[in-house]
């Protein structure tokens, strides 16, 4: 077992399920002290309790579509706990559905919680990064991150958006000390699919075949924390074929928009 969370704080959001959760309970196992965020506080009382040690797992309960809150709960955080070493910005929702057919009061939800509450959470948290001169942000984003898929236009646009945001940031904070990482999963065995929005904004409720086949969380989970170790800034932790969707795209753009037509994405 890695010894390299030992006595380090970690702040965690969507951690009341799937990633999230399964990432809590390996860096429990690793000796880190947790602070789990997500809508649901009954859900991570859950995870807390699951844990060994649950005096080591503090409950931050957070909206990240409410983005304008998050400045004062992480100053609240900061207050409590005194010092973060690791954000892992990983809430998020999916979508399940056509371009055409997703109101636009449905796009704007998907990039509030997915970018605008991840970013927010992030320059929340990174000045305390900067006056320590260490510290790492870590944002789980996806595979549809690096290439588009069907029924996930506004769900790609938001990944492809923090990637384009933690990138830029990557360049500004290095001689700060700061780093900063991209998680990447392909299909990941979670309820994703299930509470993935329609194009009406309700949730889909159904489980994708994909999805079901999927890594399981908590292979991934163990995955991540090895990978969150390492300076690598971007890490794919996925099937082959979503690994080699990456490759083609980037070098036979054409053949790429040709298969992505016929991809099965539910």
């Amino acid at each position: 077992m890695s010894m390299g969370y030992q006595g380090t704080t970690i702040w965690i959001t969507g951690a009341s399920s799937g990633i999230g959760k399964a990432l809590a309970l390996e860096l429990h196992q690793r000796g880190a002290t947790l602070l789990l965020s997500s809508r649901k506080k009954e859900s991570l009382e859950a995870v807390r309790q699951t844990c060994a040690h649950p005096e080591r797992v503090h409950l931050v309960p957070l909206d990240l579509q409410d983005y304008t809150s998050l400045k004062n709960i992480a100053q609240g955080v900061l207050q409590d706990h005194g010092s973060i070493d690791y954000l892992v910005n990983n809430g998020g929702i999916s979508q399940r559905a056509y371009a055409v057919y997703t109101q636009l009061l449905v796009d704007a939800q998907i990039m509030d919680v997915n970018f605008m509450g991840t970013v927010a959470l992030t320059k929340a948290v990174l000045p305390h990064m900067q006056s320590r001169k260490q510290g790492k942000i870590v944002t789980v984003t996806s595979m549809v991150g690096k290439y588009g898929t069907p029924m996930r236009s506004s769900y790609a646009a938001s990944k492809h958006a923090l990637h384009g945001f933690m990138d830029a940031l990557r360049a500004e904070v290095w001689k700060a000390g700061v780093k900063v990482q991209l998680i990447c999963p392909g299909y990941v065995q979670t309820q994703i699919s299930m509470n993935a929005v329609t194009g009406d904004g309700s949730a889909q409720q159904q489980m994708d075949k994909a999805t079901a086949q999927g890594i399981p969380a908590d292979r991934f989970a163990r995955k991540m924390a090895d990978a969150m170790l390492r300076d690598r800034p971007e890490v794919y932790i996925c099937g082959a074929k979503e690994r080699a969707g990456l490759y083609i795209k980037r070098f036979f753009p054409r053949l790429f928009n040709k298969l992505v037509r016929k991809v099965n994405v539910t």
